[in-house]
């Protein structure tokens, strides 16, 4: 087995112990950083989370919060990592230590009792505090592009970015959960941080690019872990081994790893290959490669998909949409994964390559049944194409018990054009109603050519509310899914109106 090394605060640390499906959580634990702390194992409460050295941009480089749960310490062989306990300076020959300005602002303002969750808020934190568009002059409660790093979602996901003072989106914090100390402190905390001093270390490191990534194997126990340098090199590997699987961010194979101990022989890392990294947009189409963090598109395209921006905010936490990828999230084909339903309502397809060529299929032909697909084992999904022009309508309403990082009950996303006062097309596409993601192709028909009335979207509604193979389970029930379906569509219509006048008496 292959050695791997990682700059973990500054300094390289080598080890062998690091086989395919050795945690980074764990490789770094048992090196003596003991600060991130495992506490859910699924990535849903951000106690593990560390910085890493991302791509920003040509010749520079982003502090990014991932969990350390979930993806293999091998997948950031030669990367650069920074834990809570290099956030400040330790005492030494020179002096005592320093905390790091997170760090002081969370201990002045009583952010921590327990402390088991406090790195892993502090690292998540720190990437924000060093993010390089936060814009100090924000008001308290605004959102926009400079603040957020999205476009604004719009009226009904105003909340979804909500700002400090200083231009801290709170909603960065979205994949930490606190045990105990209440989360106002913590807000304090995040809202009383200055700009990183002129001198800052770590300030000054996203000046300078992202290592690049490296030909990696580590193998232990009859299973393997590669990174193979380009398409040709992963294609040979898949040919040989028909049971490997890809990993990108581990955001799912790293809960099946942990949960249901599953134990792949050959792990393939595809998230650096720059074949799936290209993000186009084009006057007909726009093609977001299958390897880009969805916290990557989301900076990229900068609101030129208003529905992608509806579901952005909901997918998972930041920490999540940080190491997620939309070749994930289609390639597991779960029915209630968030962006198919979203894709299915823009008319995406994916390109499928192989060793043999690619080949373009529609999103709403891809699934074959339950995590099934037209997918062959020597191909892998390339990029997703969304055609355009965009319908001018849209939205999307995601059904669960907590309101962020959570499965989705049911989920609509709806895309309508209208000509005049008459629907032109109409695309709903819908999760968590049958084994696969769908289209409420009766829906659409009822819609389509009609005028756009509340006679015509209630009828369209009810229609709706029989899509689908709506089951019983611990989430829901079929009887309420199907109500969701028909609430959905009669919502969206209403949030289509003008608002009405308002009177002022005198």
């Amino acid at each position: 087995m292959d050695e791997i090394r990682v700059t973990v605060n500054g300094q390289e640390r080598s080890g062998a112990g690091s086989g395919p499906h050795t945690r980074l959580l764990d490789w770094l634990r048992e090196g003596g950083l003991t600060g991130a702390k495992e506490g859910c194992a699924e990535g849903e409460c951000g106690a593990c989370a560390v910085l890493v050295a991302r791509p920003d941009g040509p010749g520079r480089s982003r502090w990014t919060a991932v969990n350390a749960c979930l993806p293999p310490a091998a997948a950031f062989d030669g990367q650069e990592i920074v834990t809570a306990e290099g956030l400040g300076s330790a005492p030494g020959p020179r002096g005592p230590g320093r905390l790091h300005p997170v760090q002081q602002e969370m201990a002045a303002r009583g952010g921590s009792q327990c402390g088991y969750c406090t790195p892993g808020f502090v690292c998540a934190m720190a990437a924000e505090y060093y993010r390089p568009d936060r814009d100090a002059a924000a008001g308290p409660g605004t959102a926009g592009p400079a603040r957020s790093g999205t476009a604004a979602a719009g009226e009904e996901h105003a909340a979804d970015h909500e700002c400090g003072p200083n231009g801290f989106d709170l909603h960065a914090l979205s994949g930490n959960l606190c045990r105990c100390t209440g989360y106002r402190p913590i807000r304090d905390a995040a809202y009383a941080l200055g700009a990183p001093e002129t001198g800052d270390e770590l300030l000054r490191r996203q000046e300078e690019p992202a290592p690049a990534p490296r030909p990696t194997r580590a193998a232990a126990d009859g299973a393997a872990f590669v990174r193979p340098a380009d398409l040709e090199e992963l294609f040979g590997h898949l040919a040989r081994e028909p049971r490997a699987r890809l990993v990108a961010g581990a955001t799912d194979l790293g809960v099946e790893v942990n949960i249901r101990h599953a134990r792949p022989p050959l792990v393939l890392a595809v998230d650096r290959l720059e074949a799936l990294r290209a993000l186009e947009v084009g006057e007909e189409r726009i093609e977001i490669g299958a390897a880009l963090s969805l916290s990557e598109v989301e900076r990229g395209l900068a609101g030129r998909v208003p529905l992608l921006d509806r579901l952005f905010p909901q997918f998972a936490s930041r920490l999540i949409r940080n190491a997620a990828t939309l070749g994930g999230n289609l390639g597991t084909g779960s029915p209630i994964g968030d962006s198919a339903p979203v894709l299915l309502a823009l008319g995406a397809s994916v390109v499928l390559a192989s060793a043999e060529g690619e080949r373009e299929v529609p999103l709403d032909e891809y699934y074959t049944g339950y995590r099934q697909s037209v997918r062959r084992p020597d191909e892998i999904i390339r990029a997703v194409r969304i055609p355009r022009p965009l319908a001018e309508q849209v939205a999307f309403h995601k059904i669960a018990k907590r309101r962020f990082d959570d499965i989705s009950s049911v989920a609509v996303a709806v895309a309508v054009q209208l000509d005049g006062g008459t629907v032109a097309s109409a695309r709903i596409g819908l999760g968590g109603v049958a084994a696969t993601p769908i289209r409420a192709s009766r829906a659409e028909q009822a819609l389509t050519g009609r005028p756009w009335t509340r006679e015509t979207v209630a009828a369209a509604a009810a229609t709706m509310a029989g899509e689908g193979t709506p089951i019983d389970d611990m989430r829901a029930s079929a009887r309420y899914r199907s109500a969701m379906l028909e609430q959905a569509l009669l919502k969206f219509w209403a949030q289509t109106q003008p608002a009405p006048v308002q009177e002022v008496s005198r």
